[in-house]
């Protein structure tokens, strides 16, 4: 059953935090085999607080979301994706 992350957040505050958070997190996303299924144009909150940006990425399995998340290279990513911006992430699986 494969794993997701949910990712919402709220508007970019360090632009060059987040460049740098996404050109590590894009390695480490090759090596979890990371799909972004939803994320990458419009966001409408219908209901509850609303987040400018969210993303859902499929991952093989829970484990492998949840390895991924663990793994030591993004756990120090995590300092620059806090400067970048606010956030929430979940885990899930489905």
């Amino acid at each position: 059953m494969p794993g997701y992350w949910i990712v919402k957040g709220g508007d970019v505050e360090d632009v060059e935090a987040l460049a740098a958070y996404n050109a590590i997190f894009s390695v480490i996303a090759v090596r979890y085999g990371v799909e972004i299924i939803a994320g990458r144009s419009r966001v409408e909150t219908v209901e509850g607080r609303h987040f400018p940006r969210q993303f859902i990425l499929k991952f093989d399995s829970y484990e492998t979301a949840r390895a991924c998340y663990d793994d030591p290279e993004y756990q120090e990513s995590l300092t620059l994706a806090a400067r970048a911006y606010s956030r929430e992430l979940s885990i899930l699986e489905g």
